[in-house]
């Protein structure tokens, strides 16, 4: 898989459910169409609270990695 590059970058690590997901949306609403966010977090239900959220918006959750408990969550603007 070719390296995605993030435009910018939300660090939530330590903050619990709800505000990861609140935070990415209110980051997402100032992105330009196209640009990508990384969103970086260590709450076990971020990835999924961001994937069910892109579906229902629109945009693209590019990809989720995670190592040693921390979530690179990558969620595109469309």
């Amino acid at each position: 898989m070719d390296k995605i590059i993030a435009d910018f970058e939300l660090d939530v690590r330590g903050q619990c459910c709800p505000y990861p997901l609140i935070r990415t949306k209110e980051l997402m609403d100032e992105l330009e169409t196209g640009e990508v966010l990384l969103v970086i977090a260590n709450e076990a239900m971020t990835p999924q609270n961001i994937a069910t959220w892109t579906k229902k918006t629109g945009n693209v959750l590019l990809a989720v990695e995670e190592k040693g408990g921390i979530f690179n969550i990558y969620v595109r603007k469309v």
